[in-house]
């Protein structure tokens, strides 16, 4: 099966502020007052946490659907703590981002126990975002164009 890119462009309206645009859709990221911005959407993590409960989701189903399995309803909850030293320039040593990240799943479904952790297991490792989370992913940067003003 070849590849899919899926790509998104992103506009800087202030410091902390992104107008993001996906395909047909934008939203905004930035932070909260307590980080310097005005609280106009989610910030940058919360989507991450959002896009891996997203992600989750939608594989949750598909591989429930494969199996057979009926699935009533289902929750997702995904949280994380992050030390904000190395964001804020005061270490150098701790990490930037999520020390852990915790998935609470709310399951209404008539499938056993049993059945359910071996779906929760095929699932984690078809997700495309828990991949990427569980995995080191090649970064690469380039500069299009950056003009310098004398």
């Amino acid at each position: 099966m070849a590849t899919i890119k899926f790509s998104i462009e992103g506009e800087s309206i202030n410091a902390t502020k992104l107008e993001v645009q996906a395909r047909q859709f934008s939203f905004i990221v930035d932070e909260p007052p307590a980080l310097g911005g005005n609280d106009d959407g989610a910030n940058p993590v919360e989507y991450l946490l959002g896009s891996y409960a997203g992600c989750l989701n939608v594989v949750f189903h598909l591989v429930a659907k494969e199996e057979g399995i009926n699935i009533n309803s289902l929750g997702i909850k995904a949280s994380g703590d992050i030390d904000p030293a190395r964001l804020f320039g005061s270490s150098r040593f701790n990490r930037a981002g999520f020390q852990s990240i915790n998935v609470d799943f709310t399951i209404d479904s008539d499938a056993n126990e049993s059945v359910i952790n071996e779906l929760i297991s095929k699932v984690k490792s078809r997700c495309p975002v828990n991949d990427n989370l569980s995995n080191v992913t090649q970064l690469n940067y380039s500069v299009v164009h950056s003009a310098v003003t004398a």
